[in-house]
């Protein structure tokens, strides 16, 4: 009996992972503890796995998205209340999204286990962004603007060179300084790939109602980040507002 109720979860095997801290840098990594306690009775652990998730917009409403995926361990049995712990080193890919606005990212650690229920541990985490995207925030910020919202959305298919099936878009409004008044808005998408990172933006100029209905009021480009130091990306950028605006 308690062989069969295992299977459906109750005193199953159990999985906890340790972080030493809730903070990480996209493109970086982080030590992690798991700790695998065993149930009421032996169980056989296909393997322990991890997945970063997060979820984006469609036009349906939201959608789950593996960020990563990777396994941990081989299979092993975990006795009857033994306890088990493994040490790993998680990598954060560049692409994870960064947790401002509305965007949530976890860590979920799964037993994967033949005919029964996947026992499951769910921290979240808050992603800060890579250095160059930081130093394009910061550049932004330089330039009086401030970040509005951000959300993950469905990718536009044959738009951005990524096999993402989302991207994050960052909204800025110009608080102060010289785009005040001239530009409505900047959104932005950053795309990581093996060049490096490649941001999208499109600046929304304030205009009336002729304007907009000739759509011709926001302008587009794209540019590759090169350097980390907000004043090396903060005239560069400037330029590319002056130009589509």
């Amino acid at each position: 009996m308690r062989d069969v109720l295992s299977r459906i979860g109750i005193g199953s095997a159990r999985v906890d992972t340790i972080l030493p801290s809730s903070t990480v840098r996209a493109g970086d990594s982080v030590d992690a503890e798991v700790h695998v306690e065993g149930g009421s009775t032996d169980q056989e652990i296909d393997a322990v796995y991890f997945a970063l998730e997060t979820e984006y917009r469609t036009e349906e409403g939201y959608a789950d998205a593996i960020v990563d995926k990777w396994r941990l361990t081989d299979p092993f049995t975990i006795e009857a209340d033994d306890e088990r712990r493994f040490e790993t080193t998680i990598d954060v890919p560049r692409r994870t999204p960064v947790t401002v606005g509305s965007v949530s990212v976890e860590i979920e650690t799964g037993l994967d286990i033949s005919l029964a229920v996947d026992p499951e541990d769910e921290d979240r985490i808050d992603v800060r962004p890579t250095d160059r995207l930081q130093a394009v925030f910061d550049a932004l910020e330089d330039l009086g603007f401030s970040l509005r919202s951000s959300s993950c959305q469905a990718r536009p298919g044959g738009i951005f060179s990524t096999s993402a099936r989302f991207v994050q878009e960052f909204e800025f409004r110009p608080q102060r300084g010289e785009f005040s008044g001239d530009v409505d808005e900047v959104e932005m998408i950053p795309v990581y790939d093996d060049g490096g990172l490649t941001v999208h933006m499109e600046v929304d100029r304030r205009g009336g109602l002729l304007s907009e209905a000739m759509d011709v009021d926001e302008r587009h480009t794209s540019f590759t980040v090169q350097n980390a130091d907000p004043s090396a990306v903060e005239e560069p950028l400037a330029e590319a507002i002056r130009r589509l605006s």
